[in-house]
């Protein structure tokens, strides 16, 4: 029961994230997942088969909200979906002993590129209004597919950046088609998890208490987009990922580090962690005004357009 408690606190608390910055839904849930001795595959498999609900709860308020944009959805959703089979397919083929320090890297890179992303460069702006194409947003999707059936997590972390880092189009926006489209990548990965290791190999409990969590914080996350500073929410998110993740290597048999060993990386990681934070609050309110100044422009373009 504690462990159910847990894991809905856990959906709840990712997909409060995961709608407010457009990543971390299945990279923090999936980390717990494996912190608490799941099989890789399957725990890829449960959050992806929670996102079927969460990312149709999600999209939906996004809608509501006006944060979508449709065309972006189609191009990039479409080859996220196949990325998204091909990789729960290489996924189900690998041993846990193989799979487990895979994923633990994959989800650490994604941590650090969040991370460092968000914490240094903050969110460019220049270009806004300017259209994606399908020659940028469809081998974009393919590779977010697939990073996030194999690292259980990854369609923000490598989607939400790479469309903010082109400044084309309004965080908002970019965190709500992103998630919107991720409807599509959990539908495929789930498919593809069933048929490489079976219904029976996933615990559908737990599906259930991630997404009855999740589906509670889908809606207040698509309102919370347009009053949380996403680089705020980057640096903190992105450090939880790296800690995590870089506790499971170090016990690994990679690289089985001593006590000692890890107690000093522990306190090293802390340390940055929170003076990231600190600096990404410390940035955001230095360039309040000049981001808000840009976005307001930004609509008055859109409204001119219209």
């Amino acid at each position: 029961m504690r462990n159910l408690l847990l894991l809905a606190l856990v959906g709840l608390g990712a997909q409060l994230v995961d709608g407010s910055l457009g990543m971390a839904y299945g990279v923090t849930s999936t980390t717990l997942l494996l912190a608490i001795g799941t099989n890789p595959a399957a725990a890829s498999a449960t959050v992806h088969l929670a996102e079927i609900g969460t990312t149709l709860v999600s999209g939906v308020s996004h809608w509501r909200f006006g944060n979508v944009d449709w065309g972006v959805v189609a191009k990039i959703g479409i080859p996220g979906a196949v990325g998204a089979f091909a990789g729960a397919t290489f996924l189900s083929s690998l041993s846990t002993e193989t799979a487990a320090p895979i994923m633990a890297l994959i989800l650490l890179a994604l941590g650090l590129y969040v991370f460092i992303r968000f914490t240094v460069a903050g969110l460019p702006k220049a270009n806004l209004g300017k259209p994606l194409g399908k020659r940028f947003l469809a081998p974009l999707g393919l590779v977010a597919g697939f990073v996030d059936s194999t690292g259980g997590g990854g369609w923000g972390p490598v989607g939400t950046p790479a469309i903010l880092a082109s400044g084309r189009l309004e965080p908002r926006k970019t965190i709500g088609s992103i998630d919107t489209s991720e409807f599509l990548v959990a539908v495929a990965a789930s498919i593809g998890f069933i048929i490489g290791i079976g219904s029976e190999g996933v615990n559908y409990t737990w599906v259930l208490a991630l997404l009855i969590g999740g589906m509670i914080a889908a809606p207040i996350a698509a309102w919370l987009v347009r009053h949380i500073p996403p680089r705020v929410l980057g640096s903190a998110v992105g450090g939880l990922i790296i800690v995590t993740n870089s506790r499971t290597l170090m016990k690994s048999d990679w690289i089985g580090a001593s006590d000692g060993t890890r107690t000093v990386v522990y306190v090293v990681l802390f340390a940055v962690w929170f003076a990231a934070i600190a600096y990404s609050v410390a940035q955001y309110r230095k360039h309040r005004d000049e981001e808000r100044a840009v976005l307001e422009a930004a609509h008055a373009r859109e409204a001119t357009s219209a």
